[in-house]
């Protein structure tokens, strides 16, 4: 082999190596972006596993049963229901502090959706992430995002009487036919 075949050969394998790199760049960090969402949903699961006791929910400060401006606390729609929300909230302080900084963890929802069941119990079937977007927004350029998934912004005027927010559901003890993080689950009702 002459040195210019030599060349050649190496600038092709060179040429190749480059390729192969970039084939891998687009093909893996996706994948490893994805893995690393279900490895925080798997985290979130292990996370809330003992709240299925809505006592032991409670008792870890998830004390607040939430209810809209009507008085409603099973919350439904057309589309499904949410369920039954319970608030932690020194996990939201910006809903009593103006100045204080939103943040969002997988491990820690802020909310806890429970879905009554026909004798009565409640069964844990969802997350729920909740951050008020002035107070998010103060300091993050981008909406806040959790499992790979950017949270939904519901405007103020909504039947809370919440000031804008973004949230999150996750729908990680109950499957959900339409998304695991769409809000309402069909397969979710209320009495």
């Amino acid at each position: 082999m002459t040195p210019i075949e030599s060349t050649r050969r190496a600038s092709r394998w060179l040429l190749f190596l480059g390729f192969a790199i970039v084939a891998l760049t687009f093909s893996v960090i996706p994948v490893a972006a994805e893995s690393d969402g279900q490895s925080n949903v798997a985290a979130a699961r292990t996370a809330t596993a003992r709240f299925h006791d809505l006592g032991a929910a409670q008792a870890a400060g998830y004390s607040v049963q939430v209810a809209d401006l009507a008085g409603i606390t099973c919350i439904d729609s057309a589309a499904g229901a949410m369920g039954i929300h319970y608030l932690n909230p020194s996990l939201v302080p910006e809903l009593f502090d103006p100045e204080a900084a939103a943040t969002v963890d997988a491990a820690t929802p802020e909310l806890l959706v429970f879905a009554p069941e026909p004798d009565g119990q409640l069964r844990l079937v969802a997350l729920e992430y909740l951050a008020l977007k002035a107070n998010w927004d103060a300091n993050n350029d981008d909406p806040p995002s959790l499992f790979g998934r950017t949270f939904d912004t519901t405007l103020a005027g909504n039947r809370y009487g919440l000031p804008d927010f973004y949230s999150l559901h996750a729908w990680i003890w109950d499957p959900n036919p339409t998304d695991i993080f769409a809000p309402y689950n069909p397969r979710v009702s209320c009495p």
